[in-house]
């Protein structure tokens, strides 16, 4: 019997077109990788940090340049960072510079000196000479008799700075936030920008949102003093920052609440308390500190201002993930104190805000957090702490904000801010 037959396996030739094709393909695809490689190498753009150290001999050193918001240290500040604007943005390197932050001033014999930092991005094929072209930039500009500022002869040339260092250096002004105006519209509120609010924060115990707060320092917040009515012992709360409590950009333990020793949970009055991080935070784009305004500043009624928090959407509805914002007016104590308003029960310690037409207002899970101001350099200010209201957003019944300059001394008696 014969046995079936095997059948034999048909080899694959393949056609010379074929191989043409597929090695081509190959190198394009090896050119492009080798493209992609030299260009990231080359032609990417860098960030770079470097400090410079200036002379100011037209100006005496005064203890006011080491206090923090100080209106002498922000106009000065304001100044040198215009100057340093001003000479790169003319000079050849205006397409890689992009910006400058005064970091410290400290006294001379003859004048104050000033610390500051640079930031340029530049192709890293050019970065080698990056340095050497920024000094000389600086020094031909400044042997000027034009310039107020001089090098500083014990510190002539620029040192490179660690890049997240720089970040938390370049952060650190505060009141840097959303850009207004902004159209907007917390009850009958809006998501807010990723950055907006960057001093925003959550009070938290076990995970779940109880009030908001503002960071005036690395390591300091203000808020309402009647969050911890119910729990007062700092290791039960953790404090969340970023825009959303689900996914936050970073928390801290805290390590102390510091309540106004006026304050009585019976009353509304001197609802106002300072909370001190575990450990400082690290400044960056989305996480900064709020101004605070000096004790002899005023706002006018119908001044538009910005409430921000994590409360209910409208009264006994739902908490929200994201933070919003509401745009409100502030309505003259006089106002508030009507017989259909609050009767009376405003004192100068609080600041009233909203429409007496209800609907855009504050509510529950708003408390301790900010109320804020612009000012004409887009600069945000802290003028009032969500303290309380009858419902949200009622007719006749706008919020009630702790008055923050009522209470400017006290929060630097504790802070040192």
């Amino acid at each position: 019997m014969y046995q079936p037959g095997i059948l034999g396996r048909r080899k694959r030739v393949c056609k010379p077109w074929t191989v043409a094709l597929t090695t081509t393909a190959a190198l394009l695809a090896l050119a492009v990788l080798i493209g992609l490689l030299v260009y990231f190498l080359v032609y990417e753009e860098k960030t770079h940090y470097y400090q410079a150290s200036f002379w100011i001999p037209s100006i005496k050193y005064s203890s006011d340049l080491s206090e923090e918001q100080s209106k002498l240290q922000i106009n000065l500040k304001q100044k040198i960072n215009n100057e340093i604007d001003v000479i790169f943005q003319r000079s050849s390197l205006k397409h890689h510079y992009v910006k400058s932050q005064v970091v410290n001033f400290r006294p001379s014999n003859d004048g104050v000196k000033a610390d500051i930092l640079i930031k340029f991005q530049i192709p890293r094929k050019n970065a080698d000479t990056l340095r050497s072209e920024a000094d000389s930039i600086l020094n031909k500009k400044l042997q000027s008799s034009q310039s107020f500022l001089k090098r500083d002869i014990s510190l002539p040339y620029l040192r490179e700075m660690n890049a997240a260092q720089a970040e938390h250096i370049l952060n650190s002004n505060c009141g840097l936030g959303m850009e207004y105006p902004r159209i907007a519209r917390i009850a009958d509120g809006k998501p807010a920008g990723s950055n907006s609010w960057p001093w925003q924060s959550s009070l938290q115990v076990e995970g779940i949102h109880l009030c908001g707060a503002s960071l005036i320092g690395s390591q300091w917040l203000v808020t309402s003093a009647h969050c911890f009515d119910n729990y007062k012992n700092p290791k039960l709360w953790t404090v969340s920052f970023g825009r959303t409590l689900g996914n936050p950009l970073t928390t801290r333990k805290v390590e102390s609440i510091i309540i106004h020793e006026n304050y009585a949970a019976h009353k509304h009055d001197d609802d106002i308390a300072v909370v001190k991080l575990s450990s400082p935070v690290l400044f960056s784009e989305n996480l900064r500190t709020v101004c605070l305004p000096e004790a002899t500043f005023q706002v006018l009624p119908k001044s538009k201002v910005f409430v921000t928090g994590w409360g209910a959407l409208k009264a006994n509805g739902p908490f929200p993930n994201s933070l919003q914002e509401v745009e409100i007016e502030i309505i003259s104590n006089d106002v508030c104190n009507q017989v259909n308003v609050y009767g009376g029960a405003i004192s100068s310690g609080m600041i009233c805000a909203g429409f007496l037409t209800g609907k855009l207002d504050a509510c529950e899970g708003d408390s301790g957090g900010p109320l804020v101001i612009s000012d004409n350099r887009n600069k945000w200010y802290l003028l009032g702490i969500v303290s309380w209201g009858i419902d949200c957003g009622k007719e006749n019944k706008p919020g009630i904000y702790t008055r923050v300059t009522h209470y400017r001394n006290w929060i630097k008696s504790k802070t040192n801010i």
